[in-house]
């Protein structure tokens, strides 16, 4: 019978969110700018909590709390403060600069905003294609954090492949009937209703367990247990702490589902509102759920078989059918990133890719039916990736933050910097992309400096390089150029 609630709850679930997207589909123009970006339509609201949606994720919901509950609660700092902030901060910086641009030119994607910039269609399509190789992994990590969640709750009952196969079913359902417009509504229930989930289970394990003191009351009687509350511990170095939150902040930014995002709104308003908001949505949600974790570690709860923590924390002090709909808040969450960047990555397909190097007179219609079909491959090949879970929902979603974050300086160059050369951004984005896969898959070559992880030193070294080859060669482009600088928040 348990089962059978569980389940019922989180296809119910499921199938709601299923409903506003054919809502949304009645509203939706066969164009491809309204399949992309809702026409740039979106207020304040719908773009906070769409973005915010997109971006809490398996990554969060289960490697975050499983993350504190093996090194301690300083993995609210990383995420909950510090990326709050840099990522606010660089919404401003990148995001309100984009949109100028995207308002001016009409830009979908950050490629071809590149691509026009430096009159360069393999400037766009290499954008486009690293992109996508770090968007795969983390589409996938979606898929990972489902099958092994509904395995979890169910106790073995729905195997790992089928809850995985379950949330790229409906992913697919209403990601290529409604497109922006239907992730954007459905990401902005998802976004109210991981919160509200979130706090509920936080409170309800607090008041089982007999208060805060209970909960942590146990943490510090063994030296194994203080270094786990020790600030600046072991596994929480200075510079670990400071690179992880840079990799991520930056990477977040140049995320294809999170970059889109910053041509949607609908006025210089809604942005300035948007990003200001943002710090305390991070902290809102991150500190409840990560807390769960540490909890489970004061209360002596063991991970078990799925390698997450927070399912077992629940089916431990809540009723059944409670822990149902918090899991059902961790798929929303899941589910809110994986459409985001199934519609991204398909953008970035057909308008970086396809239509620059295959199909140059592409008609709108029939980019719009292409993208649709993109989206479908992507998410079973995806999927089918996912069966083979070769990585820890951690490395798996690190791995990505990092990849992307080596766009993050050459792209802020080429916004800011009147001198940087098509050479010059090629080179920065190529050569750090190289050290970064490199640090990953090359053994011989480290994956830290003096603590400092690769992530961010191949950052430095794409910036050195964008400036370097920038300054060594001539810009071809430069009537191009001006209109870049020119534009200003009164256009």
């Amino acid at each position: 019978m348990s089962l059978a609630i569980q389940l019922g709850i989180i296809v119910g679930y499921l199938l709601l969110a299923l409903v506003i997207g054919l809502l949304a589909y009645r509203l939706t123009d066969r164009t491809a700018e309204d399949f992309y970006l809702a026409s740039r339509t979106v207020g304040t609201v719908v773009l906070l909590f769409t973005t915010f949606a997109t971006l809490l994720s398996a990554f969060t919901f289960f490697a975050g709390p499983n993350m504190a509950y093996a090194w301690g609660p300083e993995w609210i700092l990383v995420m909950g403060l510090m990326d709050g902030i840099i990522f606010a901060v660089l919404w401003y910086v990148v995001g309100y600069k984009q949109w100028l641009l995207g308002q001016r030119y009409d830009y979908v994607t950050l490629g071809e905003m590149l691509g026009d910039r430096f009159a360069s269609s393999g400037l766009r399509g290499l954008v486009a294609g690293i992109s996508l190789v770090w968007l795969f992994p983390y589409v996938m990590l979606q898929q990972v954090g489902a099958g092994t969640a509904l395995e979890a709750l169910t106790d073995g009952a729905v195997p790992y492949a089928m809850g995985a196969g379950l949330i790229t079913l409906f992913m697919i359902l209403y990601v290529v009937v409604a497109g922006f417009r239907g992730v954007a509504w459905t990401d902005t229930l998802q976004g109210a209703f991981m919160l509200l989930t979130t706090w509920l289970a936080f409170v309800w394990v607090l008041v089982a367990v007999g208060g805060l003191e209970a909960a942590t009351g146990t943490l510090g009687d063994s030296p194994a247990t203080a270094e786990f509350l020790a600030l600046g511990s072991a596994n929480y170095t200075p510079q670990w702490m400071l690179s992880t939150a840079i990799t991520i902040g930056f990477g977040v930014a140049m995320f294809p589902q999170v970059n889109q995002r910053f041509f949607v709104a609908g006025s210089k308003r809604v942005v300035k509102r948007s990003f200001a908001l943002w710090p305390i949505l991070c902290v809102l949600l991150f500190v409840p759920s990560f807390l769960l974790g540490v909890w489970a570690r004061g209360l002596g709860l063991e991970m078990g078989e799925s390698g997450n923590i927070l399912p077992v924390i629940l089916n431990e002090y809540t009723p059944v059918w409670f822990a149902a709909v918090v899991i059902a808040g961790a798929m929303a969450a899941m589910m809110s990133s994986s459409d985001s960047m199934l519609l991204s990555g398909s953008s970035y397909f057909t308008r970086d890719l396809y239509r620059p190097f295959v199909e140059a007179d592409l008609s709108d219609r029939r980019e719009d039916l292409i993208a649709r079909a993109g989206v479908v491959c992507f998410a079973v090949a995806t999927f089918l990736a996912s069966l083979y879970n070769p990585a820890t929902l951690f490395e798996l979603g690190d791995a990505a933050f990092g990849g992307f974050a080596q766009l993050a300086l050459p792209v802020i160059l080429a916004l800011y910097w009147r001198r940087t050369t098509r050479s010059g951004l090629i080179a920065g984005i190529a050569g750090s992309q190289a050290f970064y896969l490199s640090s990953l898959f090359v053994p011989p070559l480290p994956g830290s400096y003096a603590g400092w992880t690769a992530g961010v030193v191949g950052m430095l070294l794409g910036a050195a390089l964008t400036v370097t080859v920038s300054w060594a060669t001539t810009s071809t482009v430069a009537d191009r150029r001006s209109r870049y600088f020119d534009v200003s928040s009164d256009d």
